[in-house]
């Protein structure tokens, strides 16, 4: 008897196409559609859809960060350009930084609208607006820092002639931005490289999985400008610093040795290089907070580019990606912290958050007064 083997596992036909479809369906990248398919690189195919819970979760995380960073860091760019104690070249720099951080929080209204949706919202537009507004808040805020470092540096080694002046830190401001331009322009036009969906495919970065040497070389050189080079400058520019502060406690030592006295600096000016440390403190704080946060990050894009792919799962890259925006919103809760005269002026205005700090200036003057020497003005830190 002829058996009609279409007949027999024809019933399971469906069912089989049904199920072949609902593994298509669920792996990422399946909500986007056909004609934005070139948006989402294989590797990411290879991951189940994630979760909604994950993606409710991470906009909360991003909507908590989001309100920080607003508070935080409009209150510094308040304060430090209102307040006449403040209102000094290298304070232009803590303003400027907490503009790159500003615009990094612009990026989390767009994660959160992207993770409601669970895709990028606007495709390619959407992940290019994405990726300007991290590239350049990113490498912005990295040269900022090594702008810092060298302020201090040349503040605290060489305080009376070494001193920044408004026209040089705005020359400086203006380079910051023009060094972040480059591999930020480039990517959005692609000229050279391109922005594209890592992770849970909310969230836009320069593309670091392409196989080819084009990707390679960029990868690399990107690396080098917005990482390497600027911590390259932040390393050189506090060791330095570091260095002529115990030469200049060396020399004051072996020189109060000699005089058979105890010190030969005046309570004023011990005072005001006081003030010149903590604030040094400060900018290296946030250098090291800096250097936690995207260091993961930098990981993430040269292991992409070079290393072993199957270690960049979408939580993977996610987590490094967070971390990243989480110290622009620490920034400005550092000075309030540490930096004098701006827990001063935040004791005056905004008494309600507890702040207690005698104003340095104050403080420099009582001493001197009491100590029965005359008074010269301190220069603002």
């Amino acid at each position: 008897m002829a058996i009609n083997y279409t007949d027999d596992i024809g019933p399971l036909a469906y069912p089989l196409k049904m199920v072949s479809k609902e593994v298509v369906e669920h792996m990422l990248g399946w909500n986007i559609p056909e004609e934005h398919q070139d948006l989402v690189h294989d590797h990411w195919r290879n991951f189940p859809a994630v979760s909604k819970y994950w993606h409710f979760c991470l906009a909360l995380i991003y909507t908590m960060l989001m309100i920080t960073s607003l508070t935080g860091n409009g209150i510094v760019i308040w304060i430090f350009s209102t307040s006449k104690s403040l209102r000094s070249p290298s304070n232009m720099f803590i303003i400027n930084l907490a503009v790159f951080d500003l615009m990094m929080m612009l990026e989390m209204p767009l994660l959160i609208i992207n993770s409601f949706y669970q895709r990028i919202v606007g495709y390619q537009l959407g992940c290019d607006i994405y990726g300007v507004l991290g590239s350049l808040s990113g490498i912005g805020g990295a040269i900022t820092n090594a702008m810092i470092a060298f302020d201090r540096y040349k503040t605290i080694s060489c305080p009376l002639d070494g001193r920044i002046n408004k026209v040089q830190a705005g020359i400086l401001i203006g380079f910051t931005w023009f060094w972040a331009m480059p591999f930020t322009v480039l990517p959005a036009l692609r000229v050279w490289g391109k922005f594209v969906p890592e992770g849970f495919l909310t969230t836009c970065s320069f593309d670091y999985f392409t196989d080819d040497q084009d990707t390679k070389v960029f990868v690399a050189c990107i690396f080098a400008w917005s990482y390497c080079i600027p911590m390259t400058l932040i390393c050189y520019f506090y060791s330095q610093l570091f260095g002529a502060v115990r030469l200049h406690e060396r020399m004051l030592h072996d020189q109060a040795k000699k005089m058979n006295v105890k010190s030969l600096a005046s309570n004023k000016e011990d005072a005001g290089r006081s003030v010149e440390i903590r604030i040094a403190k400060v900018a290296f704080t946030i250098f090291f907070l800096f250097v936690c946060s995207w260091t993961p990050y930098a990981f993430v894009t040269m292991t992409g580019a070079f290393g072993d792919r199957n270690l960049l799962t979408p939580v993977a890259t996610m987590v490094p990606a967070v971390s990243a925006k989480i110290v622009s919103c620490i920034d400005p809760w550092v000075y309030a912290i540490n930096h004098p005269r701006y827990r001063a002026e935040l004791q005056k205005r905004l008494p309600w958050m507890g702040v207690r700090e005698q104003d340095p200036d104050s403080v420099s003057t009582t001493t001197s007064v009491a100590t029965g020497q005359s008074q010269v003005p301190q220069t603002e830190a």
